[in-house]
């Protein structure tokens, strides 16, 4: 999606959101303790806080992540999340952060690598966030660009950015000084619904400004959206469980696709959460499906847009546990 940014910067692999791993079997699954989250990452939010993120480790069994500085437990968040602010520091402070994975039987894997950051000197306090934009107004540019404007915000310093939100993410930003955008990269025939956020210097947030809801004009059935070439395989491994194996190439979309649903026997499975450089050719990715054989599923997956929206579904793939592999 041209000039839209990619609204999550998550793994260096691939997130499980249900994970941010990417790839082979666990080892938590298997009777081991489960594998070290990589790809960490730290960053001073404030004077106050640091934001750590890292890739979520590549099971469907990890129940929670722990987050350390120093040897001090911090924080203890969902095996779904995998980023955090850590808050409450002390301004002009180096800290080290950690991260372990702990899994469904209470098992705490390794760390992964430590991280540093060092908290910004604090300066004068600025505890007031903008004002709300005023009335927000959109109208359809074609089938697959909308644009919006919006009253400026007020605050006591400056206002140095508008954040826009489709739905529940924020898919562009644009300077304090401007009070229009024209968001491309979207679809046509799809409703969208837009909100508008100031930001200040300090970070403080305004509340959202009312809603507009937008309909681009055209149809679209999301078959041009779906992942094509989808593959799945049932994989009987050495510790005596079945993996399911799934291959797909990513839609092509005016943006970079860094999310995508396994969808298992038609519910949810999990989701799946690149960042870095998402793979442009062939992504694969395997989890776990239990030990019995015989097991029939039926699988497909999807890919959330750069519009925040979820594409067409690929095909359904059926795989049975123990049974030789489709052509």
């Amino acid at each position: 999606m041209r000039g839209v940014p990619v609204p999550l910067r998550l793994c260096a692999a691939l997130v499980f959101v249900g994970s941010c791993g990417w790839g082979g079997p666990d080892d938590g699954d298997s009777g081991r303790l489960p594998a070290a989250p990589l790809g960490v990452t730290a960053a001073a939010g404030s004077a106050t806080s640091v934001h750590v993120m890292w890739n979520a480790v590549p099971s469907a069994s990890i129940d929670c992540y722990e987050v350390y500085r120093g040897t001090t437990k911090v924080r203890e968040v969902p095996g779904s999340q995998h980023m955090v602010d850590v808050t409450r520091l002390k301004p002009g402070t180096p800290y080290v952060f950690t991260v372990r994975a702990r899994d469904m039987e209470g098992r705490l894997g390794p760390p992964g690598r430590e991280v540093r950051a060092t908290t910004p000197v604090a300066v004068a306090a600025d505890h007031e966030a903008p004002t709300r934009p005023g009335t927000l107004e959109g109208r359809a540019v074609g089938s697959r660009a909308v644009q919006l404007s919006w009253s400026a915000s007020k605050d006591d310093r400056d206002v140095v950015s508008y954040d826009i939100h489709q739905g529940g993410t924020k898919i562009h930003s644009v300077g304090g000084d401007q009070t229009a955008a024209v968001v491309t990269g979207l679809r046509a025939g799809t409703r969208y619904t837009f909100t508008v956020q100031a930001r200040d210097a300090a970070d403080n947030v305004s509340p959202a400004s009312g809603t507009v809801r937008i309909t681009t004009p055209g149809s679209d059935d999301g078959g041009d959206t779906a992942p094509t070439d989808f593959r799945a395989t049932a994989r009987h491994a050495d510790d005596g469980a079945y993996y399911l194996d799934l291959s797909w190439v990513p839609p092509h979309t005016d943006g970079v696709v860094t999310e995508y649903q396994v969808r298992l026997d038609g519910a949810a499975a999990t989701s799946l959460v690149f960042g870095g450089e998402p793979p442009r050719g062939r992504a694969t990715y395997s989890f776990y499906l239990g030990r019995e054989a015989g097991v029939d599923h039926r699988v497909r997956i999807r890919a959330r847009l750069p519009d925040g929206t979820w594409g067409g579904l690929s095909v359904e793939r059926k795989v049975t546990t123990g049974a030789p592999a489709r052509p």
